[in-house]
């Protein structure tokens, strides 16, 4: 398989372990998914070779710690990401507005102080929740009953949401500076940017299960072509 031109969205998906390695690089598996590995890697002035090089060493592992989420049956990944997404979302997003707000009002006149951080993560908060209810209460129900309706429609939705959640995470890396800690940091502004950290790896994550598994999944097996009448070939002589 040439890694470097499959999209990353189909790395992630095939290959457990990969999603660890993207983020160590910071290369987009989810909304930027569907960028090659070569084209990501350029864009983000990181070698491809090495990652390349990471992601085959994956592929000849015997076993990995990590689930085969692509076999799981649609309500055991669903459990897994209300389990590991949707309440550790809740948890994280209050917490880290509170540190945000902490250290924008102690350090106001500081030139790295991440100005607006609070607002923009409260906003995630709303965003984000109100968007883990459309999955609760509509989406989710429709995968778990074996006979559901089109789930095409809300899964659109979700995709543009998706990809709001990822312009989101881009205006918090523009704020922080990439998560970039000033000399002499405070433990509330380290433990700040470490939880940032932590919340822009579980989304990332949480989306790709969704996008490039869930949803993949979900959508409907193509009808066969019907089959075409035989030619009549003595008629065209």
């Amino acid at each position: 398989m040439n890694m470097l031109d499959q999209a990353l969205g189909t790395l992630a998906r095939d290959i457990a372990g990969a999603t660890r390695i993207f983020n160590e690089y910071a290369l987009d598996f989810c909304c930027g998914g569907k960028h090659t590995l070569r084209a990501a890697a350029s864009a983000a002035g990181v070698d491809a070779t090495v990652v390349v090089t990471r992601l085959q060493a994956l592929t000849s592992m015997a076993a990995s710690e990590e689930r085969d989420w692509r076999i799981a049956t649609p309500g055991e990944l669903i459990d897994h990401i209300l389990a590991r997404f949707h309440e550790v979302h809740r948890q994280q997003l209050p917490e880290l507005t509170r540190l945000a707000r902490k250290v924008e009002q102690v350090h106001a006149s500081h030139a790295s102080c991440p100005a607006g951080l609070a607002d923009q993560l409260s906003a995630m908060q709303q965003a984000l929740e109100s968007h883990m209810q459309k999955e609760e209460q509509v989406l989710f129900p429709m995968l778990r009953s074996a006979h559901h309706a089109s789930p095409a429609s809300p899964i659109s939705v979700l995709r543009l949401e998706h990809d709001e959640h990822g312009e989101a995470l881009q205006r918090v890396a523009d704020l922080t500076g990439k998560l970039t800690l000033p000399a002499g940091a405070c433990n509330t502004w380290r433990a700040l940017y470490l939880g940032l950290g932590t919340f822009r790896e579980d989304l990332m994550q949480h989306i790709h299960l969704e996008n490039n598994i869930l949803f993949e999944n979900a959508r409907p097996a193509e009808a066969p072509a019907p089959a075409r009448a035989p030619v009549d070939t003595a008629a065209l002589v």
